[in-house]
């Protein structure tokens, strides 16, 4: 597969993301090809705005990856730095509910080997003992040539997506 039709897919799971994530495509972090943020502030109050229960404020970030061939050296990179910057984005605080962090990585080629990882990869976060919130880690591969889809257990909800586009 050509770079021109790899990226034709980015950018169809791209507009995908775009009715509801803030999708970046200049100026990303390296090594991703893209970024998409959701942010989600929810009040909940008695009779009057005023008279507050509660807040709670939920945050994604989400990095797209594109490869030609991926390796668990690559993985690892795309990995670590999804994983490291999207917590680096983080502000936790008393209404700070979560903030997920989501890899969507397509590569023309994936090896078996990355492909017995994915699922077994796994992040997670909790901030002043989850009285601040949490991070979770989400992530999904797809091997374009195939179609086969790899996710860890928090990315399973991603397949749907997935599946729809490709």
């Amino acid at each position: 597969m050509t770079e021109q039709e790899r990226t034709g897919k980015l950018e169809k799971l791209l507009r995908s993301f775009e009715r509801y994530y803030d999708v970046r495509r200049e100026q990303v972090t390296e090594p991703f090809a893209a970024e998409a943020e959701f942010s989600l502030h929810d009040e909940q109050y008695f009779l009057v705005k005023s008279a507050r229960l509660a807040e709670a404020d939920s945050k994604e970030y989400v990095y797209f990856a594109t490869a030609d061939r991926l390796d668990a050296a690559g993985f690892s990179v795309y990995d670590t730095a999804a994983w490291e910057k999207g917590l680096a984005r983080v502000k936790p605080h008393a209404n700070h509910r979560n903030t997920d962090i989501v890899l969507v990585i397509l590569a023309d080629h994936i090896e078996e080997a990355v492909f017995s990882v994915i699922p077994k990869t796994k992040h997670y976060k909790s901030y002043r003992l989850g009285f601040q919130g949490w991070s979770h880690y989400r992530l999904i591969a797809v091997e374009l040539s195939s179609g086969r889809v790899a996710a860890n257990r928090q990315g399973q909800s991603l397949r749907k997506l997935v599946s729809n586009i490709f």
